[in-house]
């Protein structure tokens, strides 16, 4: 075979297997560190095992009824990272057979194959934190309500409130983007009235939002404490170095993985979703001199 530089055909291989050696991954955007440090983790880990990892970067506005990954029976198993259209794809990979793991999922009825972060507590702390800190009127800036970790993260920041004997100075929804997060601030800031804190829903709301406080002179954290959520690759090269729950994952992508591949070999047992805990990371957003 070395020879005559002989490779064994994929092809063939998959034909006599009825395996093709690829896992399909389906998500929204790869323009997110944390999304891409899932799939760095996700591809290492499967390729341990022999298998190619097939990328779909899918915008949530496609309106298919199904995937292509998924109608052609192009892969042994699939992986869907932070889904708004799981009520599209897990009942035609149900009846295609196709082994599957979601990330961050919308319904807590597919829970069961899942792997998730314990939002709720990630909330829970940010507001504990502030708290803490001193922190007595506290905003709250939320992402899309389409996703379930906004609900999430917003149920465990109020909690922390509540049981502080408080109410927030406001909760704002909108998106996960910069845009939102300074558009918050020049309203607060036009309006001529400032939390003492804010809990943003990720990272790139907090940036927005400490851009145009520290536009209009606001220091941060000296008039305004800040803290967001993921540790995204900007989190700690900001100034202020952004205060944060971190998502880690390096863990989330190999519990996904894992996963996933006792599903193909038919180990998983009942009940083996996966939830992994936030870490409060405390960098200088937060720190009041």
């Amino acid at each position: 075979m070395k020879a005559l530089d002989y490779h064994p055909s994929a092809a063939a291989r998959s034909l006599a297997s009825g395996r093709t050696g690829v896992i399909g991954l389906i998500v929204s955007t790869l323009n997110d560190s944390f999304f891409d440090e899932v799939v760095k983790e996700v591809t290492g880990l499967l390729a341990m095992h022999g298998y190619y990892l097939a990328i779909s970067v899918t915008p949530e506005t496609d309106t298919d009824n199904d995937h292509y990954l998924i109608r052609e029976d192009r892969v042994d198993g699939m992986i869907l990272l932070s889904p708004l259209a799981e009520d599209r794809y897990v009942p035609e990979m149900k009846r295609r057979g196709i082994p599957y793991v979601l990330i961050d999922n919308q319904e807590a009825e597919n829970d069961v194959h899942a792997v998730n972060v314990d939002n709720f507590k990630g909330g829970y702390l940010a507001g504990r934190h502030l708290i803490a800190q001193g922190c007595r009127s506290i905003a709250h800036l939320c992402g899309s309500e389409s996703f379930r970790s906004t609900r999430e993260r917003r149920a465990g920041f109020l909690r922390a409130l509540e049981e502080a004997g408080m109410s927030p100075f406001e909760v704002a929804s909108g998106d996960y983007d910069i845009a939102a997060g300074y558009a918050a601030g020049r309203r607060w800031l036009s309006g001529g009235r400032l939390p003492d804190a804010v809990f943003a829903g990720d990272d790139h709301l907090a940036l927005g939002l400490i851009n145009a406080l520290r536009e209009s002179g606001v220091a941060v954290p000296g008039e305004v404490l800040v803290i967001g959520y993921d540790d995204q690759y900007l989190a700690s090269r900001l100034r202020p170095h952004l205060s944060t729950l971190r998502q880690p994952a390096d863990q989330i992508g190999r519990a996904a993985a894992e996963l996933l591949l006792k599903r193909i070999g038919g180990k998983q047992v009942r009940g083996s979703g996966v939830v992994i805990e936030p870490e409060l990371i405390m960098r200088e957003s937060t720190t009041k001199e």
